[in-house]
């Protein structure tokens, strides 16, 4: 007898759409963008004056088209009042392709590539990949030159990088898999060969393709063109990176899991962004808001955030000022005060226990999946939680009857960290550091529990909607 179907909550299924939709930083930033102006939110430039800005309004800008930061500004908000923020990422480790990427030997045609972030880069090997990023892509009408800049993905496999057979490694069963990453990964794009024979083929006494840039292996840049509508010698550059080419999806015998690349940390990313969205959709939404709600989705955290748009860069501390002043210009000590009165969920996927390793956890701090969203605590600071973050958090919680959860890495390992003591201590600002739980971190494959993502989605909304009340009975520096 066939078991009945398990119901798939919306929330799930956007998520898999967003995951699927963000092969890159560059993608995900695109997507999120989409989301937004059709929620009502109007695109702000960060070359422009923001005068213009109005309570009851909702806003966003990016940041080199890998960050973007939205907000709702409430009906009642005024100058000096504060900023209810979830931070998180939009980047996660990859492999990107080098400036110089033509690499030919042995007969194969490959493309060089270098490691970004802390990836398991075992798990890229015998998968299908392709590419996608952003290419830079020169422009002539009526005789003025333009330059665009194009997001791209090439939807079919093109590369693979293939793992050593056992019978020329006869040690790694003893020894395990041992990779030097400059020499094994690199993946194979196509034969010598056959390349040539393309080549002659297409040549056939017409006019060549072929870009003159010497780079790049001409098959790789053709097609890139392809899925950029130009030709191959239009390119003037590219930020590309592998992308696996299985689509995410919700999985198990239960259908209890979702498997996706990049849940660290388009997972948290997508759960706040639809919280903020969700939050404000209505015009009663705001009316007694006084604060403002915002989402900043930072790149480049997975390298330590140390860039004009990683969380290291003044981009927040930017936007709160902008929004301060522009309710009023005159005061410029309002910024102090504001800061003082806003809150930080620093939302980064976290560690479930995984059954095969007990012993990596802490036994008295087990987060579980469908356990709900994990508080992360550290007293070396690598996390930013304190007792009255916690205790804020975990109340909005307890209100929805929402499950929470505790983590804190063992004595004897070393502990990670995220945008939460960067943004603490940089702006000032009171944090709390968090993240749903997962199991394989930095694979190419990693896997999380549905009921958590419904769980992060309705803390994160109750959070934006109570956080202001709430605030108001906390006494500290009294």
């Amino acid at each position: 007898m066939a078991s009945a179907a398990v119901a798939i909550a919306p929330v799930v299924s956007d998520l898999v759409d967003f995951l699927n939709a963000s092969p890159t930083a560059f993608h995900a930033v695109d997507e999120a963008k989409r989301r937004l102006k059709a929620a009502g939110f109007s695109q702000l430039s960060e070359r422009e004056e923001w005068a213009g800005l109005q309570p009851g309004r909702k806003y966003f800008f990016t940041r080199n088209h890998s960050t973007i930061v939205a907000f709702a500004i409430g009906a009642k908000y005024a100058a000096g009042n504060g900023f209810h923020i979830i931070g998180a990422h939009t980047d996660s480790p990859s492999l990107k392709l080098k400036p110089v990427s033509k690499v030919t030997k042995g007969g194969y045609l490959e493309v060089g590539v270098q490691t970004y972030g802390g990836g398991l880069w075992y798990t890229w090997f015998d998968r299908d990949l392709t590419v996608a990023g952003r290419v830079i892509v020169r422009e002539k009408k009526d005789g003025a030159v333009s330059y665009a800049h194009k997001l791209v993905r090439v939807q079919e496999p093109v590369m693979r990088i293939p793992t050593l057979a056992i019978h020329l490694d006869r040690n790694i069963s003893s020894e395990g898999l041992k990779i030097n990453n400059q020499n094994h990964l690199v993946p194979v794009l196509a034969t010598s060969v056959k390349n040539e024979m393309q080549k002659l083929v297409a040549e056939n006494g017409s006019e060549s393709s072929e870009s003159k840039n010497t780079k790049h292996h001409p098959l790789l840049l053709q097609l890139i063109a392809k899925e950029a509508n130009c030709k191959p010698d239009e390119i003037c550059d590219f930020e590309l990176q592998l992308c696996d080419t299985q689509p995410s999806t919700v999985a198990g015998a239960m259908k209890e899991f979702i498997f996706s690349g990049r849940l660290d940390n388009l997972c948290m990313s997508f759960c706040s962004l639809k919280a903020l969205i969700e939050s404000t959709s209505s015009e009663e939404s705001l009316a007694h808001e006084s604060g403002v709600r915002m989402v900043a989705l930072f790149d480049h955290e997975e390298v330590g955030s140390d860039s004009a748009q990683g969380a290291g860069s003044p981009a927040m501390l930017d936007a709160l000022s902008r929004i301060t002043g522009s309710f009023n210009s005159s005061n410029s000590r309002l910024l102090e005060k504001a800061i003082q009165r806003s809150f930080l969920v620093s939302a980064d996927m976290a560690h479930a226990l995984h059954p095969n390793y007990m012993d990596k956890h802490e036994e008295n701090h087990q987060p579980k999946l469908h356990g709900g969203l994990v508080i992360k605590h550290n007293a070396n600071q690598r996390y930013a939680t304190n007792a009255v973050t916690a205790f804020i958090f975990r109340e909005i919680a307890e209100r929805h009857h929402l499950p929470i959860q505790d983590f804190v890495v063992r004595n004897d390992m070393g502990c990670g960290s995220t945008i939460g003591p960067i943004l603490a201590s940089g702006v000032g600002i009171r944090t709390v550091d968090i993240g749903a739980p997962q199991l394989s971190m930095h694979s190419i494959r990693e896997m999380c529990a549905v009921d958590d993502i419904k769980h992060s989605y309705e803390h994160f909304k109750a959070y934006f909607e109570e956080f202001t009340e709430l605030d108001s009975k906390v006494k500290v520096d009294c």
